[in-house]
This record gives structure tokens, sequence and C-alpha cells, in this order.
């Protein structure tokens, strides 16, 4: 059964840090290319990040690059997004996700807010 767990998420102002976790199961971690999505309250759902199953290769939405950070261990079956410099408008709910399942993890909120 193919399962994410996102964690990290949590209030933090204009400008703060915080690095997101998801550890996921059910399926061969270290050849999967896996991403981070976001949704903003009464917004789509939208991409974030992509890493692909080696961990050499990433890709980020314009709006974070430069800014985030996402990365892997295979080892540990977990992946990680380091978000820099974060925005109000960032605030959002934050999942992890293997396009090749539909499932989706419970996410994780940020909050950014003075």
């Amino acid at each position: 059964q193919v399962q994410f767990v996102e964690s990290g998420g949590g209030l933090v102002q204009p400008w703060g840090s915080l690095r997101l976790s998801c550890t996921a199961s059910g399926f061969i971690f270290g050849i999967a290319a896996l991403k981070w999505y976001r949704q903003a309250p009464g917004k789509e759902r939208e991409f974030v990040a992509r890493i692909d199953g080696t961990g050499r290769k990433t890709n980020y939405a314009d709006s974070v690059k430069g800014r985030f950070t996402i990365s892997r261990d295979n080892a540990k079956k977990m992946i990680f997004l380091k978000m820099n410099s974060l925005k109000p408008e960032e605030t959002a709910v934050y999942y992890c996700k293997d396009d090749e399942y539909e499932t989706w993890g419970q996410g994780t909120q940020v909050t950014v807010d003075s």
C-alpha cells in the first residue's frame, strides 16, 4: 500500500525558513521521481519541486527557484523540502507524491505570518 507521511510544517514569520520531510512506503523508492505540491486556501493544488530517483536532477516552480531546495535520502525512504525566505502567500498545505500513484498523504500545514 502506497503511503506518504509529511511533517515539519508550522508557523513561521515572513522571510523565515522551514524544512519539510516526507516518508514514503509501498513502492520502490530508490527509482521513483518524487514531487512536492502545495495547496493554498481557495486555490488549486500546484507543483513546487521535483527530484529524480538518483537525487541528481531537480526541477522547481519558477516562484520558488533559488529559495527552496528538494533533496532525498534513499536509505531512509525520505524526501525533504528546505524552504527559505518564505512569503505569506506561501501559506498552504504541502504534500509529497509519486505521480505514478493516485495516493496523497495528509499533508503538512505551513503558515507564514507575522
